[in-house]
């Protein structure tokens, strides 16, 4: 199939693009690298009358570091994130990149792209998500800033209004003794992850109790999924005395995962609280030990 007939914009300031948006409304889509919409819009599943490309305006790629996180430009190619040493201040960011589809598709997926995609079984979201990122987007009224927490919405879904262009996201740089682990389980390398966990923890200083915690969850609902129960519970606990496998278990309880070709609901949570129990296990041992 091709794509249904639309109008193609190419503007070369972010300016230019959120006026384009405001312009046409639900008709209007941005196109970033485009390896998530091209494919929808080819099987018609999704229709747009007006296409926003942001590929020709200048300083929305880039990574840099200030106030404690690492700004990532929303059209930053993923692989050009993979490659850059400054990724590595953020070692979740830096592990889930290599897991995103193909080389072939990181070399013209953006960071951004991903995140405002927002696919629920997408690595990206996850990351944000457990590291409590900030989104800043661009609207006809000025930038404003959007906490990861209130940021996906549902599948495919974000608080992102039409007129809304997401310019770069924010990653917190965690300091001290810090472990991350990314787990996850897809049918192929490369296919989208039938489910998966993001984790990171922090201990406190001259002790080995865990200070932070985050778990997020990814193809385990609508949208990446905060496991607050099992973070709580790991919060104050002895490294000692984490039971991983218990808190797995914790951390997909009263998840409602889809029921679908790849795996049944029931398949998903067994397989989460595995991969949680996982993560968690080496981002402990990671934190304990360096």
């Amino acid at each position: 199939m091709k794509p249904a007939p639309f109008a193609y914009h190419a503007p070369t300031t972010v300016a230019d693009a959120v006026g384009v948006l405001a312009e046409h409304g639900d008709e209007a889509k941005v196109l970033a690298g485009g390896q998530s919409l091209v494919p929808l819009l080819a099987l018609r599943l999704a229709r747009f009358g007006h296409l926003v490309d942001l590929n020709r305006v200048p300083g929305l790629d880039g990574i840099s570091r200030a106030d404690g996180h690492l700004e990532v430009g929303t059209m930053t190619r993923q692989t050009a994130a993979e490659r850059s040493a400054a990724t590595a201040a953020v070692p979740l960011l830096a592990r889930a990149i290599p897991l995103i589809g193909h080389f072939q598709i990181r070399n013209r997926g953006t960071v951004g792209g991903s995140i405002a995609h927002a696919d629920p079984a997408s690595e990206l979201p996850a990351v944000a998500l457990a590291l409590d990122a900030t989104m800043v987007v661009a609207s006809p009224s000025g930038e404003r800033t959007v906490p990861a927490a209130s940021f996906f919405v549902s599948t495919w879904t974000t608080s992102l209004e039409p007129d809304d262009v997401l310019t770069a996201v924010r990653f917190p740089v965690w300091q001290g003794r810090c472990g991350f682990a990314i787990e996850e389980f897809a049918r192929r390398s490369g296919d989208f992850a039938v489910t998966g966990v993001a984790c990171a923890v922090g201990l406190s200083d001259g002790a080995d109790r865990v200070e932070r915690a985050a778990l997020a969850l990814f193809g385990m609902g609508p949208t990446p999924l905060r496991a607050g129960e099992a973070e709580a519970a790991l919060r104050g606990t002895a490294v000692a005395d984490v039971d991983a496998e218990e808190l797995g278990r914790l951390a997909v309880a009263g998840t409602d995962p889809p029921d679908d070709l790849h795996g049944s609901s029931a398949y998903r949570r067994t397989v989460g609280a595995h991969l949680a129990g996982r993560a968690l296990g080496r981002a402990l041992e990671e934190a304990s030990h360096g």
